[in-house]
């Protein structure tokens, strides 16, 4: 029997997390301590109330049937915890769709709003997961690319007028993944009046909203004005409820555009298990005192990686929140790929390389926030060691 790909599956590039896991299984193998800060996996468990409600709604009989999506309950609660944290009023009714963790989301929306050929506005670097939307809706990715000089957001005056006149959505990430840029409200402002002028879907991807490190509150792209009116929000209870595992989250805005996922999602899936969205329900009614803990945690981390890369001559890309450090490397007579599998082979310290996430991320890593203080010590001083040898040998 013939087997072949089919064509499609060209526009989907091998993953080099399974690669990089290999490389770091052969180190471990040996017999070296890995600290692996590649995969954005938190390592930090739910909430003790979490785990208790999701293992008493498991235990019930009746707890497994379809849900053919989300719950009354779930969305009320989406829907109080927007207007709790971020002042946002939401009709749980028909401004909240629930999906299975948001990379399902943020692979399936631009099917139900791009036709061939619709120019989708991108950052670069991105989240992979963008692009393997865009390539599924057949639609053409416009790359913004993400710089120094504009604090690492896009600029929007930058985009030609005839790519954004065939543009049919935009999609952002703040704070981001792998570049940390953090929201402003002047900036979403910029995004919602040039999405109104060229008639533009925005949906903006609000997986670290609750990683912010000086001492203010999540911003939600739907707080600012006029935002509903033009797009959308996807959000996961993966990163700030530590409930990677269970693919949980939302997409909450314009209720014109959650019908129309709506009508895609009824064609491909049925719902989260209740019992997971009983769990996701207590976590948002108790965000505040979670958040708040990780918060603490995740601020400290994020000082001594920060502190830690400069002091042994690395380029940090500013920040202050997200789940990540994006930094140049001073060995740069290496790329990035190859620095990434050297640093394993002689330092055990896992990273993933920012080319993956575009052309704009060349010559940069990114390090996920994801071991405990003491690790994140050891991972520089390791890091320290190899900037002092010559790479290659």
């Amino acid at each position: 029997m013939k087997i072949e790909r089919s064509k499609k599956m060209a526009m989907f590039p091998k993953a080099i997390f399974g690669d990089l896991k290999a490389a770091a299984n052969r180190k471990a193998a040996t017999g070296t301590k890995l600290i692996d800060l590649s995969l954005g996996s938190p390592d930090l468990p739910p909430d003790e109330k979490v785990r208790t409600e999701l293992s008493k709604q498991a235990a019930l009989a009746s707890s497994y049937g379809y849900t053919l999506g989300g719950t009354t309950k779930f969305y009320k609660a989406v829907a109080n915890y927007y207007k709790r944290r971020s002042n946002v009023d939401l009709d749980p009714e028909t401004e909240i769709i629930q999906t299975m963790g948001s990379q399902e989301g943020l692979v399936h929306v631009p099917m139900a709003f791009c036709n061939p050929g619709d120019y989708v506005l991108t950052t670069n670097p991105a989240y992979v997961a963008y692009d393997a939307g865009i390539h599924l809706a057949e639609a053409i990715p416009y790359y913004m690319p993400l710089l120094e000089e504009n604090s690492f957001l896009p600029d929007l005056d930058a985009i030609p007028a005839e790519i954004a006149e065939k543009a049919k959505m935009m999609i952002l990430n703040l704070p981001g993944n792998p570049v940390p840029a953090m929201p402003s409200i002047d900036f979403f402002t910029q995004v919602v009046a040039f999405a109104k002028k060229y008639n533009i879907i925005v949906l903006h991807d609000a997986a670290y909203s609750e990683f912010y490190f000086d001492g203010g509150h999540p911003m939600s792209f739907l707080s600012t004005p006029g935002a509903k009116e033009v797009g959308m929000e996807i959000n996961s209870l993966s990163k700030s409820f530590s409930l990677a595992g269970a693919r949980i989250a939302y997409i909450a805005g314009n209720a014109e555009m959650v019908s129309i996922i709506q009508e895609l999602k009824s064609n491909l899936d049925y719902g989260t298990y209740r019992p997971i969205q009983d769990a996701a329900c207590v976590a948002l009614d108790n965000a505040e005192e979670i958040t708040d803990r990780l918060r603490a945690v995740f601020t400290k981390r994020h000082r001594i990686l920060v502190d830690g890369l400069k002091k042994i001559g690395w380029t940090v890309t500013p920040s202050n929140g997200g789940m990540f450090v994006f930094a140049k490397y001073p060995n740069q007579e290496l790329n990035d790929i190859d620095f990434v599998y050297e640093a394993i082979e002689k330092t055990g310290v896992v990273m993933v390389p920012g080319s993956i996430f575009g052309e704009a991320g060349k010559n940069y890593v990114r390090l996920a926030l994801v071991q405990d203080e003491t690790l994140l010590e050891e991972a520089v001083e390791r890091l320290g060691k190899l900037s002092k040898i010559k790479v290659g040998i």
